[in-house]
């Protein structure tokens, strides 16, 4: 959520930063501005009437003893007390219509991001690696896995519908390896903490990371009386899990990394890589978040993104690496770099990781506050979060630039201890 105080003294900075996301706020910000006038007549005028009775019981005290009638005190105070109760009504009524307004905004981009419509006007930053020359036609991985036996999608879509997958053997193998393989890099070399989150959680911990209440039609939602999601991203329950607090800013920041199953309906995005592994209804991620600083969280951006990029690098796998423009970053976010990994089987780099800055845009709404040595004022920390990486994404991007002549694949150097010392997958 923006800082109101910021967007009431700034509105036509903010206005112009929500524009170059090519998105109208036009009657939203009309609607604020209102709001925060009758918000600022109506506190002071609320403050000065419960000021008024509170003195009232002195005056009261003081006819009794001077044997006075205080009848018209009483009166007095009884209509005073109805105007309280009129007035908070509606300051509560105005309180809640400025919330709501406030949680549909989407974060104003940083200075640094390239002004752009959409995704076309992203700029690429560096690349890694070259794609593999291959002497035959390179498959894709939705015809190489089910040849190998490894990757069945039509008993899959048998049990649960289209875009679900199941994983087979040296298949499933090949998952866990990656899974490992990535919690290990991230916990022993970039510094991360482990964490085994809930896969459900309640809507206030969407609402704090701002998957809800606008994107509430990509959430899968548990039937009956339970208010609980199924997590799209353990970027959710790991933004939460300071949810309401005061930090240490000494112990900025804060590293945390996870294994969990994810959950998406892809509202939005029917045509879009609807074949394959690339965009399943559920999938399963390896997350990483940052809670930082303000004055450090662009450069623990930076390192997030190197954190990320060091997977493919180990795995061998080429990529590129590129800021999105203003017109293509998340709600949420204030900068994200997508890495894109090289797919032959598809002659196309497609997304693996998306690392964000959300700033204050998420702490704010989740109440999550540092004071430095543990005292002095408190204020909202930076958040942070990046894909570390997806294991579909991983396994579909090792099929298919592994991939052999003969059919088969080879392991990555770096997975084989993970895979039991395996170094080629082959039809059984």
């Amino acid at each position: 959520m923006l800082d109101p105080a910021y967007l009431r003294d700034h509105q036509e900075e903010v206005k112009r930063g929500l524009e170059s996301r090519v998105v109208n706020v036009d009657g939203e910000l009309e609607q604020l501005a209102v709001l925060e006038n009758r918000r600022r007549r109506l506190i002071p005028e609320l403050e000065g009437l419960k000021r008024d009775q509170n003195t009232a019981g002195d005056e009261v005290a003081r006819a009794k003893r001077q044997g006075k009638d205080a009848s018209g005190i009483f009166e007095a105070n009884r209509q005073r007390a109805q105007q309280i109760r009129q007035i908070s009504i509606e300051l509560d009524q105005v309180e809640h219509q400025r919330t709501s307004l406030l949680m549909g905004l989407p974060n104003v981009p940083h200075a640094s991001v390239p002004q752009g419509k959409n995704a076309n006007d992203n700029v690429v930053v560096r690349t890694w690696g070259e794609p593999r020359t291959f002497d035959f036609e390179p498959q894709a991985h939705w015809d190489l896995g089910p040849a190998l036996g490894i990757l069945d999608f039509e008993r899959a879509t048998k049990m649960s519908g289209a875009r679900f997958a199941v994983l087979l053997g040296a298949g499933a193998r090949l998952s866990r390896a990656l899974t490992d393989f990535m919690l290990d890099l991230h916990t022993r070399e970039h510094g991360y903490v482990e964490v085994a989150p809930p896969y459900l959680v309640n809507r206030a911990s969407l609402e704090a990371t701002g998957q809800l209440p606008k994107f509430e039609a990509d959430l899968f939602k548990v039937a009956g009386e339970w208010d609980l999601f199924l997590i799209p991203t353990a970027e959710v329950p790991l933004t939460n899990l300071h949810r309401n607090e005061i930090l240490n800013g000494d112990q900025l920041p804060l590293k945390y990394a996870a294994y969990t199953p994810c959950f998406r309906s892809e509202a939005g995005s029917y045509g879009k890589d609807t074949r394959g592994l690339i965009r399943q209804h559920q999938f399963e991620k390896v997350e990483m978040v940052k809670i930082a600083h303000p004055d450090t969280s662009y450069d623990e951006l930076e390192s997030m993104t190197l954190n990320a990029e060091a997977v493919l690098k180990r795995l061998g796998l080429p990529y590129r690496t590129i800021v999105l423009c203003t017109g293509d970053v998340g709600f949420s976010m204030a900068k994200t770099y997508d890495v894109e990994v090289w797919l032959p089987g598809q002659q196309s780099y497609k997304e693996i990781s998306s690392c964000s800055n959300a700033e204050a845009f998420q702490a704010r709404r989740a109440n999550i506050k540092f004071k430095m040595g543990g005292s002095g004022k408190a204020e909202f920390a930076h958040t942070l979060n990046g894909s570390g990486l997806p294991i579909g994404r991983t396994l579909v991007a090792v099929l298919e630039n592994y991939q052999q002549q003969d059919g088969s694949v080879r392991v990555p150097e770096a997975l084989r201890a993970y895979m039991g010392g395996l170094e080629i997958i082959e039809r059984k």
